[in-house]
């Protein structure tokens, strides 16, 4: 049983030796050899006995004795914000790299350098390189593809395309619109990793941008070039390390767009909802109509600013700036509805003074409240004087330590006379004033016509300081 087993594999074995000297050899005998000189055949008789198939294998990369480098170089024609995270660039790419194999100086000395397009691409190897972060990418051409091969004699190898590409940029909109983007284009090779095939920039100028280039929503602000591999760039580990290219440039976003489509229509309407702290205020349908239209304006200039943005799981600028501007609004609407509560109020008001706190503690104490805290100050009163004629009588009440009493008693008698050891009257402490409700009312909008502009201008100094100086 192992004899026969071993017999045919000896047999096999043999058989596909034989079989690979019979197909060289018939190769070789097809393939005559290239005789200079050459400079008689026109240039697509050269080429066609240059890369015969016979003497070139255009699937295979050049042989060299190290991996092969190609040197790279782009020129940015155009950059546009694509939406979102994405961007769109038209790009002029320039790679070049050593194909001995098309070595010809010396069988045909007098021809120059060989040049073609979409024909001569498909007669030679060219890598095979493709953008990591695209989202879609492809040749750029009307009648034809864009491309562009130059071979010199030396056997070095010029391959250019025009290209578009639509790629992702991951974004931080924590200060949006005031923001500044890091985006990146990454080109890798794809069917060699780093041990077989190199990506390097050209040393002298690996990157051009056009002079007329301008972008609707950015302004470059900084570009640089680096040398990577896919292991450096977050690939997956049954990645096998193959060589990148990373071209990265820095992105300043244009906010004159949204100062004048966002931020001022913004402050105006916060403005506008303050006029309603000069309408009457018995006048409900005036000032709900306006409170109500201009937070309803708020919220839909908001919406058209926010529509395209990505969905985060943080708070953006933009948002503090709605949140602020909306609490404003709302404010205003609370402030309405609070002077037309005291407005409809049918008692006066009392106050212990003549003062705003005293008049805001009046307007939002309940009644039985107030009468509770004249009882107290009654009280107060009259155990002061009666601790002071008990002192006078017996000796300082430092030296005997006598503790302050207060007994709630009712108030609205006159002043009296405490005797030493009786108990202590009541007597109010001070007189308390009365005010219309209305004039209540009235007074609460003229001090909101000086606290909502403040506080905002405070806002707004504490708003612009943290998006320009973070």
């Amino acid at each position: 049983m192992w004899t026969s087993n071993y017999t045919v594999w000896c047999v096999v074995f043999f058989g596909s030796v034989f079989r690979d000297i019979f197909c060289q050899t018939r190769i070789a005998e097809n393939c005559p050899p290239l005789q200079p000189p050459m400079d008689n055949l026109t240039q697509e008789e050269f080429l066609a006995a240059l890369t015969s198939s016979c003497r070139y294998d255009r699937l295979i990369r050049p042989p060299s004795e190290n991996r092969l480098d190609v040197d790279f170089q782009i020129d940015v024609k155009h950059i546009e914000n694509a939406g979102n995270t994405q961007f769109k660039s038209h790009l002029l790419v320039q790679v070049s790299f050593q194909d001995d194999r098309l070595k010809f100086a010396d069988l045909s000395p007098n021809r120059g350098n060989i040049l073609g397009q979409e024909t001569l691409r498909s007669k030679v190897w060219v890598p095979h390189i493709v953008v990591k972060n695209e989202r879609n990418s492809g040749l750029m051409g009307l009648d034809q593809k864009d491309v562009f091969v130059k071979i010199n004699p030396s056997g070095r190898v010029l391959y250019s395309f025009r290209m578009t590409t639509t790629f992702y940029c991951a974004m931080n909109l924590r200060k949006f619109p005031f923001d500044n983007q890091l985006c990146e284009i990454i080109w890798t090779s794809w069917a060699y990793n780093d041990t077989n095939l190199h990506l390097q920039w050209v040393k002298y100028e690996p990157f051009t941008i056009a002079k007329n280039l301008h972008l609707t929503e950015f302004s470059l602000d900084d570009m640089w070039v680096e040398d990577a591999t896919t292991q450096d760039t977050g690939t997956d580990k049954w990645d096998d390390g193959y060589s990148s290219l990373v071209f990265k440039f820095k992105l300043k976003r244009e906010v004159g767009y949204y100062i004048l489509d966002y931020f001022l229509p913004s402050i105006l309407l916060v403005m506008i909802s303050w006029f309603s702290f000069w309408i009457q205020t018995d006048s409900s349908p005036a000032r709900t109509t306006l409170g109500t239209t201009t937070m309803l304006s708020f919220i839909t200039l908001n919406g058209n600013v926010m529509k395209n943005l990505p969905k985060v799981n943080y708070v953006t600028a933009s948002e503090v700036w709605f949140f602020g501007g909306a609490t404003f609004i709302f404010l205003s609407l609370a402030e309405f509805a609070f002077v037309n509560i005291i407005w409809r109020r049918k008692k006066k008001v009392e106050i212990a003074k003549q003062s705003s706190k005293y008049i805001l503690k009046g307007a939002v104490s309940p009644r039985l409240a107030r009468k509770e805290v004249r009882k107290l100050d009654s009280f107060s009163s009259a155990d002061n004087r009666f601790s002071g004629n008990f002192s006078n009588a017996h000796g300082s009440s430092n030296s005997l330590n006598v503790p302050t009493i207060n007994a709630p008693t009712t108030c609205g008698g006159s002043d009296q006379n405490v005797e030493a050891g009786s108990p202590p009257t009541p007597t109010p402490s001070q007189q308390w004033a009365e005010m219309n409700p209305r004039d209540v009312a009235i007074w609460i909008d003229r001090k909101a016509r000086i606290v909502f502009p403040a506080t905002f201008l405070v806002f707004n100094i504490l708003y612009w300081n943290f998006v320009y100086a973070l």
